[in-house]
């Protein structure tokens, strides 16, 4: 039997092939780079690199990846965690995963100790933006390549 609501699936053998099969809506995939290429990251970044399938009953509905405590500088002068990624697959959009994605890492940063959770994203009309600012995301001031850099506060 499964557990009904979402929740998170470290991605095994077992999901692998439903994780790689999400797909966000072709308008959005300038925005956030495909699972297999997020999984390949996680691979080489190792332990801050925190991947999850998102599962509703016995549906994969998303994708995550979290980094946590990964040094933003590459000086050991500033650490952050935040969301990476995030692929919500095009049929399962606008039905509250990606708010749940967003809930589930605040709840593992804060479990870790973490005050805020950092999240970058791409401008534009078929962006994220609105999304996160919708959930509290605040823009900092800073970019990484050619995206904005937000925080939300946990308290």
């Amino acid at each position: 039997m499964t557990t009904p609501g979402p929740r998170l699936e470290e991605i095994t053998s077992r999901n692998l092939a439903a994780a790689l099969g999400i797909r966000v809506r072709p308008d959005q995939e300038h925005a956030v780079e495909p699972v297999a290429e997020s999984l390949a990251e996680a691979y080489v970044h190792g332990a801050v690199a925190w991947p999850r399938l998102i599962v509703d009953g016995d549906r994969p509905v998303g994708f995550l990846m979290a980094f946590l405590d990964i040094d933003w500088n590459q000086d050991g002068t500033l650490v952050r965690s935040g969301l990476w990624r995030l692929n919500i697959a095009a049929a399962e959009q606008g039905r509250g995963y990606g708010r749940f994605a967003v809930r589930s890492v605040a709840a593992e940063i804060r479990r870790r100790g973490g005050k805020e959770l950092h999240v970058t994203w791409h401008p534009g009309p078929t962006g994220p933006e609105g999304f996160y600012l919708g959930l509290g995301f605040r823009p900092i001031g800073e970019t990484s390549g050619d995206q904005t850099v937000g925080v939300l506060e946990l308290s």
